[in-house]
């Protein structure tokens, strides 16, 4: 059964930082490039960062570039992401994303609130 499960998001004050966290089963965790998404109440789902597989390379939105940071630790089948300096137009669910860049084969998470306000 494939489970990706969010954590780590929570109310803050602009500035400030959270790292979310999310762990994969069910599915070969390091096949898949893992993404990060976020969906602010009536907006789009919006791409926020993504990490490959074996090359690790990294790539972030630009509202989000030099803010925040994603990593992956494949001995845990976690994904992680550290978000600093934290504004208000940040806030949104943030869903965790698995793609398999060879089977075409995508998983998600159920997403986990961010709210960023003084």
């Amino acid at each position: 059964q494939v489970q990706l499960v969010e954590s780590g998001g929570g109310l803050v004050q602009p500035g400030a930082s959270l790292r979310l966290s999310c762990v994969a089963s069910g599915f070969t965790f390091s096949n898949y490039a893992m993404r990060w998404y976020r969906q602010a109440p009536g907006q789009a789902r919006d791409w926020v960062a993504g990490i490959h597989t074996v090359a690790r390379v990294t790539k972030y939105a630009d509202s989000v570039k030099d803010r925040f940071t994603i990593s992956r630790d494949d001995t845990r089948n976690t994904v992680y992401l550290q978000m600093d300096n934290l504004k208000p137009e940040d806030t949104a669910l943030y869903y965790c994303n698995a793609y398999n860049p060879w089977t075409s084969n995508e998983h998600w998470g159920q997403g986990t609130q961010v709210t960023v306000s003084s």
